[in-house]
């Protein structure tokens, strides 16, 4: 673990380890200690504190993620575009150091931080993609698909694939995309600032009511989000009991029986099979399901399960934005 808190780094070690199955291995209180010693580790996962002296914990995570990949879990005091970037470096989790209960090991926010810890662990990661040459062309056999809408979903990995994706999209494109990103909880607001820095097409937090016009939206923390024939945007933060709110599942399954086949949705890099179900449902509409291959998923299990599913297009990720980039946009007509 890297923290410059003496203090945090003790009570996280001890809620860690307090059911014997966890041994930490090193606490470091800056990253160039951590970096120097890690190779010797032999590490399962790293905890790392983003604010520390000398090097930052977005640096630390980019230089580990590119020399040698291992689960990173950002504990931060702060939600903003830092865990944005950090997880673009290639972090798998970012959790807020106020909701990380560390006063009581055996209470049931320990025990969820060592389930988290555990799952996370056992992930296969890759260094995060590098953005490809714009002149890559789309995937020929589906650009003439029109369509009045795209949806994408992402989870572990997600916010640099999306960061790749979006980038290849016009500053003013021809449809709304809507986008179901899984997210800790007061991290999403950071994670829109930062793309809609970072990308060409403005990219907006979607609320309720609001008519979906083209441009990105983003599900916000704890409510589904879905859209109606209209292009409306609609927000459901009820619990139903589903492993994801907002869920990919939900926003598929929405955008299929509103547009049909008129609709393109993209499943990328993630842990579980958020949007499987969702994937279905759009196949079986007539609409255009795509997953991310592989090779290029940091975590290939949501992309896997889409696959599964009926998703009948596997892209590269480099090949995905200009593919959706290149679908024709569908003009509704009344009248």
């Amino acid at each position: 673990m890297c923290d410059d808190s003496r203090t945090y780094a003790h009570a996280l070690a001890r809620v860690l380890q307090a059911e014997g199955d966890i041994e930490v291995a090193g606490s470091y209180g800056t990253a160039e200690e951590l970096l120097a010693a890690l190779p010797a580790l032999r590490a399962d996962l790293v905890t790392m504190d983003l604010e520390l002296p000398g090097i930052d914990g977005i640096a630390a995570t980019r230089r580990i993620m590119q020399q040698r990949p291992i689960p990173i879990v950002v504990l931060s005091s702060h939600a903003g575009e830092q865990a944005a970037e950090a997880l673009a470096a290639g972090a798998v989790d970012v959790l807020h150091k106020g909701e990380v209960g560390l006063r009581d090991a055996d209470g049931p926010e320990g025990l969820a931080l060592r389930r988290r810890v555990r799952r996370l662990s056992r992930l296969h990661v890759a260094a995060p993609p590098v953005a490809a040459p714009r002149s890559r062309e789309p995937a020929s056999a589906i650009v003439n698909h029109a369509v009045r809408a795209i949806g994408i979903a992402a989870s572990t990995g997600g916010p640099s694939a999306l960061r790749e994706v979006l980038s290849h999209l016009p500053a003013s494109p021809a449809v709304p995309i809507v986008v179901v990103q899984h997210m800790t909880v007061g991290f999403s607001e950071g994670l829109v600032r930062w793309l809609d820095q970072a990308v060409p097409p403005a990219v907006r937090l979607a609320a309720q009511g609001v008519p979906a016009t083209p441009g990105v939206w983003v599900a916000p923390d704890g409510a589904h989000l879905t859209v109606d024939r209209s292009l409306t945007l609609s927000l459901d933060p009820h619990d139903d009991g589903a492993a994801h709110r907002p869920g990919a599942d939900v926003l598929f399954a929405s955008l299929a029986q509103a547009l049909g086949r008129d609709v393109a949705v993209a499943v990328l890099t993630g842990m579980g099979d958020d949007g499987a179900l969702g994937v279905r449902a759009i196949v079986a509409g007539g609409g255009l399901a795509i997953a991310q291959d592989e090779a290029s998923s940091a975590v290939a299990g949501m992309p896997s399960a889409a696959v599964s599913a009926g998703a009948g297009v596997v892209l590269a990720l480099e090949e995905i934005g200009p593919t959706l980039a290149s679908l024709p946009a569908k003009r509704r007509i009344v009248g």
